[in-house]
């Protein structure tokens, strides 16, 4: 585990050995980090010493819909993002709620390198399946795209969330929509065709040319089987948001497209809070 301080800072500790799927989505999240973040400025808030809170591309933001709870709420509360990226959402949210506490991780040294300074979050390099946390430390834990749909196993990561949740813990999760696993990755018209079952839930790997390893590993779970995996880690399954692509938005985000989204959703968020 490599851990950073509010300055940015880090220092180096020992550390469990990492799947395949690990290795090779921090080797991804790496050499992709500088990229990410030109094709995203506003979304990733770079403009931003606090970052922002986009739930998802079709910019749903954490100021309007309040899926956390409001500033009220979240006082002197602990937070955890997983798979924070460059921690955008968790500086936006320590800026926003300074009385709560603001912890967040992601796998790549990379992206973390990108969330600055000063920004009031705790910051960690960590592994999401073996999370560097006691047991019932957290009040909420929270993902916006990270870390979930890049596991291999995210009923076990569940399991591990809800180990570090209070009991009456809150989890809230954006994934892309499990519908567009069927569709290709393309914003025109081509992504309005299916090309693969949904039922399929094999995942997409890639692999280097060279020396065979994984460089990068993605898995698909159906819309019941996310449910499941959440009931079966003792969650509550409280509700399911699919955001509208809104009128005003005209750009193309990756995938995500004016075309595609007012046929159908291309992102799920989940939410849910463990018994006990």
């Amino acid at each position: 585990m490599r851990t950073y301080d509010t300055n940015g800072t880090h220092e180096k500790s020992s550390a469990p050995q990492l799947s395949d799927f690990s290795q090779a989505n921090r080797y991804w999240w790496d050499i992709d980090a500088d990229d990410y973040h030109t094709r995203h400025p506003e979304y990733l808030g770079n403009d931003s010493p606090h970052g922002e809170f986009y739930w998802c591309p079709e910019m749903l933001h954490e100021k309007d819909v309040r899926l956390l709870g409001t500033a009220e709420e979240l006082a002197n509360k602990k937070l955890l993002e997983i798979g924070c990226g460059s921690a955008p959402c968790a500086r936006w949210l320590a800026n926003e709620v300074p009385e709560a506490f603001v912890t967040a991780f992601d796998i790549s040294a990379q992206m973390l390198s990108y969330a600055g300074q000063d920004h009031g979050a705790h910051l960690v390099q960590a592994d999401a399946m073996s999370l560097p946390y006691a047991d019932n430390s957290f009040d909420v834990v929270f993902s916006v795209f990270g870390a979930i749909p890049f596991v291999e196993d995210s009923g076990a990561l569940m399991k591990e969330i809800a180990r570090v949740l209070k009991p009456g813990g809150r989890l809230i999760f954006s994934i892309t929509h499990p519908m567009r696993w069927i569709f290709l990755d393309d914003p025109g018209a081509a992504g309005l065709t299916v090309i693969t079952n949904y039922f399929d839930q094999s995942g997409y790997v890639e692999e280097d040319e060279d020396t065979g390893t994984l460089s990068y590993a993605e898995q698909h779970r159906t819309m019941g089987a996310r449910i499941k995996e959440l009931i079966d880690a003792s969650f509550r399954f409280d509700q399911l948001i699919e955001p509208e692509w809104p009128d005003e938005l005209k750009d193309n985000w990756g995938q995500w497209s004016p075309l595609r989204g007012k046929l159908f959703p291309g992102t799920a968020i989940f939410v849910a809070t463990l018994e006990g």
